[in-house]
């Protein structure tokens, strides 16, 4: 693979860093003094600088893990079911403390916000390979095989697809049969050109929620006159909650790659990258080969389809655990080897992307609905969906229902059909698109799932999932659970979102003890409209949106958890139980 790739386009070296730092910490299981020593004389930049990248990155540590390093998932949905105990009987079992390693070095126990895995909670990875629907039983088990010396590999589970629902045959659009190269073959009879008017009847917009019309995002490619150009799938999906992309990948990666092949032909670009976020690590066989069955049948290389001078090859690169690498830019300043920092926009990644060249991003959901729109037409796809807003969505949902899982639906369903479908148990709260996306309560169910009145808030534009909460679930401690994990995500670049998701945490733990009062109530809110305007990327701008939102509708849940006592002073901070500690130390 990489001499094939290397006959395309030969990379600068340091954009090798993030390889190099994967290689280490799974040989050695963290990243050594003398290996920052030896990337810093490798790539000449100073031992700091290494240092910076290593630190950016939740999955690189710089102090041992164990043989075996746990990461259980701690997201909402985890918590609600019960991944507490499941920690809990880790650490019985291993003797390793949370965030620590036991004794013996040959268990790490960690915590991590989102693994891709919310259909089948609770579950964890080990040494990145996944473990799904754990309880105390299969944890003893598991621990068990792992002293007796079983590989990881030969008693980890292979995540289920989940697909719950689709449309009929012939309207669903991604789980359709794709014969290999059907899709390329048709894009090269259309032409460049013709690919992109077919893009822009179909009116594909990107499905990673941003919803930017794709053929003008790739026409702005094609017009740019630098060279050489780049196509960057966006796989790094960490939006809690959500699970779409990992399911594409698993039951139809061809369809990814032959939507990235399009794109390359169609704005000329010499070199792909598959952004693969590190929870998803147990997928790289499969991807790898599938791309490795594309180059035998001559779609990947040179001359492409048998389209003289046409070369173009994919190479999979890593993330290391970073949600905001999900924004492009941060992704691309991974993709060379740095700290996954997003980028001032003077330009947008058409104009200067990877290596300051065009490049195109887009998500996994968006490359594969290139290829099946061009292999069933556009006038078959205009007939999915409604009018304005054609096609299928892909939804993750999980949460509160009997049915968690994948849902392919038509845009214009609404939210009370969707809930039907999975079986939802007594809902009340749905958090659309993830922490960052919008909460409604039940009495919106009969509002669309389309593309269209997103201004007006009439219909819901959704990113990828439905969390579905029931009316015994906590509705602070489920803000409380996205504060903590967008406190924790922020890059800290910017003060809006590096403090106010510190103190809006703060003030939410307030409320969830009871003492918080009314002036609280309005610093929330204050807070969260100056991460929305001042921040600098995407995280910050969203990270309060369901906050916000929630306040609005459900105003007089909010008010019963306030402090009813209060009268200028609070009635429950006990002064003697407050200096008790002090006079302690001071004996």
């Amino acid at each position: 693979m990489a001499e094939t790739i290397q006959t395309i386009f030969t990379e600068p070296a340091h954009t090798q860093m993030m390889n190099r730092l994967w290689d280490l910490q799974l040989l050695n299981g963290y990243i050594r003094d003398e290996d920052i020593t030896q990337l810093a004389s490798l790539f000449g930049l100073s031992e700091i600088e290494v240092e910076g990248v290593v630190s950016f990155y939740h999955f690189f540590h710089r102090q041992p893990t164990g043989k075996y390093t746990i990461y259980v998932n701690n997201s909402i949905v985890a918590d609600h079911k019960g991944c507490q105990r499941i920690i809990e009987t880790f650490e019985r079992e291993t003797g390793a403390r949370l965030g620590s390693v036991d004794r013996s070095g040959m268990f790490g126990l960690f915590e991590t916000p989102c693994i891709g895995l919310s259909d089948q909670e609770p579950s964890a990875l080990i040494n990145f390979y996944p473990f799904t629907q754990l309880n105390a039983m299969k944890v003893k088990d598991i621990v068990g095989r792992l002293k007796a010396g079983v590989d990881v590999a030969d008693i980890c589970d292979q995540p289920q697809d989940n697909i719950r629902f689709t449309p009929a045959e012939n309207k669903t659009l991604f789980f359709r049969h794709l014969e290999a190269g059907a899709s390329i073959t048709k894009a090269q009879a259309l032409s460049p050109n013709g690919v992109i008017d077919a893009l822009k009847i179909s009116e594909l917009a990107g499905r990673g929620g941003a919803y930017f019309p794709t053929w003008k995002k790739w026409q702005a490619a094609k017009e740019q006159g630098a060279s050489p150009k780049f196509v960057v799938c966006n796989a790094d999906e960490g939006e809690p909650g959500t699970f779409k992309d990992r399911v594409l990948m698993n039951a139809c990666p061809h369809s990814l790659i032959e939507g990235m092949i399009i794109c390359a032909y169609t704005i000329g670009a010499s070199m792909g990258f598959i952004y693969l976020r590190g929870e998803y690590r147990w997928l790289l066989p499969r991807l790898e080969a599938t791309l490795a069955d594309y180059r035998k049948m001559g779609l990947l290389g040179k001359n492409c389809n048998r389209i003289e001078g046409f070369d173009f090859d994919i190479r999979i690169q890593m993330g290391a655990g970073s949600y905001v690498c999900g924004e492009e830019t941060a992704l691309l300043e991974s993709l060379e080897g740095k700290r996954g920092e997003p980028r001032t926009k003077w330009f947008f990644p058409v104009e200067k992307g990877y290596l300051q060249l065009p490049t195109v991003v887009n998500n996994v959901e968006t490359f594969c609905a290139v290829a099946q729109i061009l292999d069933i037409g556009t006038d078959a796809y205009l007939k999915l969906g409604i009018p304005g807003s054609p096609g299928t969505k892909l939804i993750s949902v999980s949460g509160d229902c009997k049915l968690p899982g994948l849902y392919e639906i038509e845009w214009g369903m609404t939210v009370a059909e969707l809930l039907e479908l999975c079986e939802a148990e007594n809902p009340y709260y749905i958090q659309v698109s993830g922490p960052s996306g919008e909460c409604i309560s039940i009495k919106e169910k009969f509002r669309r799932i389309s593309m269209l009145d997103l201004l007006a808030r009439k219909d819901i534009r959704c990113g990828g999932s439905f969390m579905v909460f029931n009316k015994e679930r906590d509705l602070v401690r489920v803000l409380l659970n996205f504060a903590a994990f967008f406190k924790q995500e922020s890059c800290g670049i910017c003060t809006p979102c590096r403090a106010g998701n510190f103190i809006i945490q703060r003030k939410l733990e307030r409320l969830d003890n009871g003492l918080a009062i009314e002036e609280d109530l309005k610093e929330l809110k204050t807070w969260g409209e100056i991460m929305k305007t001042t921040s600098r990327c995407g995280l910050g701008k969203t990270a309060t949106n369901s906050l916000i939102l929630a306040m609005d509708k459900f105003r007089d849940y909010f008010g019963e958890k306030l402090d009813k006592s209060y009268n200028g002073q609070s009635m429950k901070f006990d002064m003697e139980a407050a200096t008790r500690e002090y006079e302690t130390y001071k004996k």
